[in-house]
């Protein structure tokens, strides 16, 4: 494994009732506290009166920005900084999912500079800071609760990025599993599958000796889709919960790829279907992720695939060449997916050829390559959304 650093600030509170918490973590930040949450559903839950009770708790004067989208848009992160900036707020709350909290931090960074943020999305400008944040995690998926990461649409460019600054830690994250009880069983889908894909990223790389975090991914996988079943049969099962909720944030806190790289082009390739279609991301990934598998399989990193068949898949190794149980391995991932109700093929939200260039344009919108564990280039992205199309 290569040299590695790991520090991880954010604080995490994880728990049934943790959000008790709430006013005793922001009250050394300041009373001028701004809300950012999604559609609602958080006032339909009653999250929403417990968040504003421990708020009044604080004494807090409190501003909100609602209607964050499922993917986040720049023009949402705007009025979110204009609102910082005129009423000098002091720290930021994002209630929600990943696009919740992707879209605060976001807005946490704009707010401390006169640059526009697409320009710092983009990478045309540097983060100079942050106002400090935290969050309060209603969906488990991303794993932006743990990270410094961020994925922001412009939509008026069919853009969507990629960004990230070590100023975008949260101060804290409050993980409560009661709080994602009454996630529809459709997003519960997705995010399984995102968190998932996370570790399928973090897993293919080509630098040796990483046995232990090896071994770190496949546990997760394994739990994730012991668990999943249970869950979705059982949605307000705390253990289960909890499970998921714990899978979400390992898998994306750069604990498991600590000392290497992982790949990454599946969520290039994602980012571009759902800049140009604005799809469920979890739902891009169940569609992309195997087709990627497949695309970039070889004799020379068969291996790899193989040992995710045998330890996960359970796939048999008897009488098969490694590139035979590769390919089993990748069918039993699409058959899980499909078992849970995730999404196959590109066609299920109506795409077909007439974008596949498009598409591919913008998966290479930053870059001529993209990938880690194996480079791709325009042409491969539109033969992996081609064979995206059917099963």
């Amino acid at each position: 494994m290569e040299n590695f650093t790991y520090q991880n600030p954010t604080k995490l509170i994880f728990g049934k009732g943790q959000l008790e918490k709430l006013a005793d973590e922001i009250r050394p930040y300041g009373k001028r506290v701004l809300i950012v949450y999604g559609g609602g559903s958080i006032k339909k839950n009653g999250i929403y009166d417990d968040v504003k009770r421990e708020l009044d708790r604080l004494g807090a004067d409190v501003f909100e920005l609602p209607g964050v989208e499922p993917n986040p848009r720049i023009s949402t992160v705007r009025k979110g900084v204009a609102i910082c900036k005129e009423h000098q707020v002091d720290f930021l709350l994002a209630v929600g999912g990943g696009s919740t909290i992707d879209c605060t931090k976001a807005i946490a960074v704009g707010a401390k500079t006169d640059v526009d943020m697409w320009d710092i999305v983009t990478k045309k400008e540097r983060a100079s800071g942050a106002l400090p944040f935290g969050t309060v995690l209603t969906l488990a998926a991303t794993g932006s609760e743990m990270n410094s990461g961020s994925v922001i649409t412009n939509w008026e460019e069919n853009e969507k990025h990629g960004w990230g600054t070590p100023y975008t830690y949260p101060a804290f994250s409050i993980l409560d599993p009661e709080h994602t009880f009454t996630v529809p069983r459709d997003q519960t889908v997705y995010g399984i599958v995102d968190i998932m894909s996370h570790v399928l990223e973090h897993y293919f790389h080509q630098t040796q000796n990483t046995l232990v975090q090896d071994r770190f991914c496949e546990s997760i996988l394994l739990t994730v889709m012991e668990t999943a079943p249970k869950l979705l049969d059982d949605p307000e099962n705390y253990d289960h919960r909890a499970t998921i909720m714990l899978s979400g944030t390992l898998a994306l806190n750069n604990m498991l790829n600590i000392g290497y790289r992982g790949d990454w082009a599946t969520h290039n390739l994602e980012h571009a279907v759902s800049a140009v279609h604005d799809i469920p991301h979890g739902g891009g990934l169940a569609i992309l992720f195997p087709n990627w598998m497949k695309h970039v399989l070889d004799e020379n990193n068969a291996p790899r695939f193989k040992q995710l068949a045998v330890r996960v898949f359970g796939v048999s190794t008897t009488g098969k060449s490694d590139q035979e149980i590769a390919y089993e391995g990748i069918d039993k991932l699409r058959e899980f997916w499909n078992s849970i109700g995730a999404p196959a093929t590109l066609t299920d939200y109506a795409i077909d050829e007439g974008t596949v260039e498009l598409m591919a344009e913008k998966t290479v919108s930053a870059n001529p390559e993209f990938g880690n564990f194996k480079r791709l280039t325009k042409e491969d992205s539109i033969a992996i959304f081609t064979a995206s199309l059917t099963e």
